[in-house]
């Protein structure tokens, strides 16, 4: 049987290309808002029911469609922000394309209003794509068109719908973005008659974000400025306290369009280093503008992803905007911002002594086992297991010995002998001599507060305090910091000198992990260490770094193996940054561990010399403080403003 190519339908090609372009409620209200934005408006209205499904209406007071050329609106391919082959490199507005309207009305039922300043309107309703009536009204300037019973003739992809509550989620997702890009335009959503978002439209961003996420959040965001040849960064990024679950709380727009980019989102959380807390994403609304020819915008239908030339200069910058930015910010967080973050629920309190005591109880486990509205998480009594994980004694001793070395190179003048404790593992463990680094403090570390040591809770936390009030300092954290710097310093400044062992060590590993290392040999080279086969699943080590003393070289390269199977896919840099996390924590002071006072007045010098004396390698807070006034008006003598 032959057959027969036949041109198809208008409709069905418009049905088609909905499939592309319209996959949900959200989607329509982005093209039609988009669209509004490219008419000029300066107040955009959405107005949904039912998630969409029973209609959107969106309203704008941008400059019209004439007369004439409204059902050519509603035409494939139709558009006015495209004409010649040479603008298709030079794109500058959000639609373009020509297929949203058409693709639209193809799956819904469409009433379309729009007047130019001065002139008549006109209104046209269309079913499933073909007018239905066109006639002139007494439309003001703008467009005012409403989408209803959305995919009523393609049952087939309601399926794909998800409940009502996730669709609204999704165009409230959408709103927020466009009004993040463009806090020129006043935005409001409503939805089922209730308010949703609205914002000034005062050009703003900071404004915006205020609209979107809220007062309290808005500040706590911090500005941001770079630019280079090619790029300008600008936008606000969250303090590191201030963090989601997911990176779907980060903005990029280009050029005025949203975009989703894995480099991009991985350039900002690379931007906070450690100061952000491993698995948690910031706050971010980051702005570029560029060269229209160095972008293709054309790649995918909804537009979403897009490809940038530089792709790399461009991450390069936006991680040093925000690193210089959070490198100006004294980060010890306020105990009662947390706390009051977590406790904004009102309750009254029952008159029984004992359901008063049972209430608060609850209310304490809730608060510790959930989530908080603003994804903030609160500072944990527990110790982290991995924490309490003992490592082989012989990496142990290394680190010691390592560490007293250093400590002894760089031991202030005046200082005695350097004191030491017990630890968990049965031998000592060295405490930091007061260590003075010329020149290296950075303007940040300066306004790290001098404190007075007055006391250790549990032998966890540590307590200080100065005439600004009251500081917590964990004392686990606070350890981990300063090793790291000193073994980041050390790998930095030696990783590449090599000593070879008397005695070869020979390992072994599974064969699945053997084909790993072996596909990986150079990349471990490149962080020096070396793997010679020594039969099918084992590895012979002929030399190692001058930093791993004899005798120790076994366990601390099997641990560096070990965590490079975890993470194959770091770089050499990444890969001795995380070798140095690894080897602060494990080595650093555990909790339920109570030091002397001259212990703890030592790691409280040393942690104020440190580059970075606000978080752990992993991002947690090493501090925290409860100032005077906070102090005051707990106990009530100054009494809280209403």
């Amino acid at each position: 049987m032959t057959t027969k190519i036949q041109i198809m339908s208008k409709t069905l090609a418009n049905q088609i290309a909905a499939g592309e372009v319209i996959e949900r409620p959200a989607s329509v209200v982005k093209e039609l808002v988009e669209n509004a934005i490219d008419a000029k408006s300066s107040r955009i209205e959405i107005f949904v029911e039912e998630a969409g499904l029973k209609s959107i209406q969106v309203i704008d007071d941008g400059e019209g469609i004439a007369k004439k050329e409204v059902i050519s609106a509603f035409e494939r391919h139709a558009t006015s922000k495209l004409i010649t082959d040479e603008e298709l490199f030079r794109i500058r507005t959000l639609g373009f394309r020509g297929e949203a309207l058409p693709s639209i009305a193809s799956v819904s039922k469409i009433t379309f209003e729009s007047a130019e300043k001065g002139k008549a309107g006109t209104q046209v309703i269309l079913h499933g794509g073909e007018v239905i009536e066109q006639k002139t009204s007494s439309s003001r300037q703008g467009v005012n068109i409403k989408v209803e019973e959305l995919f009523y003739n393609t049952p087939a992809r309601l399926k794909y719908v998800k409940t009502l509550q996730t669709e609204l989620a999704h165009i409230n997702d959408t709103i927020n973005r466009l009004a993040l890009a463009h806090p020129e335009i006043a935005f409001k959503l409503v939805s089922d008659g209730n308010t949703m978002i609205k914002t000034v439209g005062n050009g703003e961003q900071r404004q915006a974000i205020a609209g979107v996420y809220g007062v309290n959040i808005a500040k706590k965001m911090r500005e941001i400025k770079e630019s280079s040849f090619d790029f300008k960064v600008t936008g606000y990024v969250s303090l590191p306290e201030v963090t989601r679950a997911t990176n779907k709380y980060i903005t990029i727009i280009v050029n005025g369009r949203y975009i989703k980019n894995y480099a991009l989102n991985k350039a900002i959380v690379e931007g906070f280093g450690s100061k952000l807390m491993i698995g948690r994403y910031p706050i971010a609304i980051i702005n570029v503008t560029l060269d229209p020819q160095l972008l293709d915008v054309n790649v995918h239908p909804t537009k979403h992803q897009i490809r940038i030339s530089n792709e790399k200069e461009l991450g390069m910058l936006i991680s040093s905007a925000i690193r210089k930015r959070m490198d100006e910010e004294v980060r010890i967080p306020n105990a009662l911002d947390n706390l009051n973050q977590r406790n904004k629920r009102s309750w009254k309190e029952p008159k029984d002594e004992q359901t008063r005591f049972d209430f608060k109880e609850k209310e304490t486990r809730d608060t510790l086992s959930q989530k908080d509205e603003h994804n903030i998480e609160p500072f944990s009594n527990s110790v982290n297991k991995d924490e309490t994980a003992k490592s082989p004694t012989g990496f142990n001793q290394f680190v010691d010995e390592s560490f007293n070395d250093y400590m002894d190179k760089h031991a202030d003048s005046h200082n005695g002998n350097s004191k030491s404790y017990t630890s968990e593992m049965g031998h000592k463990e060295p405490i930091l001599k007061t260590v003075e680094k010329e020149n290296e403090k950075t303007e940040q570390t300066k306004q790290f507060p001098d404190l007075d040591y007055i006391g250790q809770m549990h032998g966890t936390y540590l307590f200080a305090q100065n005439e600004e009030g009251l500081y917590i300092i964990d004392q686990h954290a606070a350890q981990e910091r300063i090793k790291y710097e000193y073994f980041r310093e050390t790998i930095d400044q030696t990783g590449t000198e090599l000593q070879e062992l008397l005695i070869p060590i020979v390992v072994e590993y599974p064969s699945n992990e053997a084909v790993i290392i072996r596909e990986n040999k150079d990349k471990l080279a490149e962080a020096s260490v070396y793997l010679e086969d020594f039969g099918q699943n084992s590895f012979i080590i002929r030399q190692h770094p001058t930093w791993m003393p004899a005798g120790q070289v076994e366990d601390t390269i099997k641990e560096m193996i070990d965590f490079f199977l975890e993470k194959a896919t770091l770089t050499v840099s990444k890969f001795r940054e995380a070798t140095a996390i690894m080897m602060s924590c494990k080595r650093s002071i555990k909790a339920n561990h109570y030091l002397s006072d001259d212990e703890a007045r030592v790691l409280l010098e040393q942690l104020s010399q440190t580059k970075n004396p606000y978080n752990c390698p992993h991002g947690r807070p090493v501090t925290v403080n409860f100032t005077t006034t906070d102090m005051e008006k707990m106990f009530k003598r100054i009494q809280d403003s209403h």
